[in-house]
């Protein structure tokens, strides 16, 4: 692995759809990771696609080996389901000096830093100001059959808080990309991505 590109930022952020423009751009010559979880696979998923689904038994096993290179747990009506990253090869296709871009959070950001070490591993924190932020949320979740306001409140509240301007701070961030325009966001991130790859 050459270097890993990790995307993040609060809900409505614009995260995926930069994601996916980023990932479209040959120039740039990004791998992806698929990443694992222990939720059971939903209907029109694929094992390996979008991820791996594992057991709780799987999961602690790969934990033990030490191979795990973040990991989130998320407390459901369902039970806990673990969301991780292990490093299981897919960093070192064939031997080769890829450059990798995922979505991750604050937390599995930090994680991921300190398993491959910050030389290897860069932040690319994406901001939208709270206010349009919220608009953009409802505006989302206005379009779902089954709008969940209360679940749309709750995640703004919560990433109000894991990004918090502290918790930026004590991962190291110091820099954002302001993706008020998501043309000039995503060729800021690109200039980056030049940079560092």
């Amino acid at each position: 692995m050459n270097k890993l590109f990790v995307l993040m930022g609060k809900s409505a952020t614009g995260k995926d759809t930069i994601y996916k423009e980023l990932l479209e751009m040959p120039e740039l010559c990004l791998r992806t990771i698929v990443p694992y979880t222990t939720r059971p696979i939903r209907r029109g998923e694929r094992n390996g696609v979008e991820y791996f689904f594992v057991s709780d038994e799987k999961y602690k096993e790969m934990k033990e080996k030490g191979i795990v290179v973040e990991a989130r747990d998320y407390h459901t009506v369902h039970g806990v389901w673990t969301y991780f990253t292990v490093d299981d090869g897919q960093f070192s296709r064939n031997g080769q000096r890829d450059n990798f871009l995922m979505i991750n959070t604050l937390e599995g950001y930090k994680q991921i830093r300190d398993y491959f070490g910050e030389d290897k591993v860069v932040p690319l924190y994406v901001y939208v100001e709270d206010g349009i932020r919220l608009s953009r949320a409802l505006k989302r979740e206005r379009r779902q059959s089954e709008p969940k306001y209360a679940e749309m409140c709750r995640r703004f509240l919560a990433d109000d808080e894991d990004f918090s301007e502290k918790n930026l701070k004590e991962a190291g961030i110091e820099s954002y990309y302001d993706n008020l325009s998501i043309r000039f966001c995503v060729e800021n991130i690109v200039k980056t991505i030049k940079k560092f790859g």
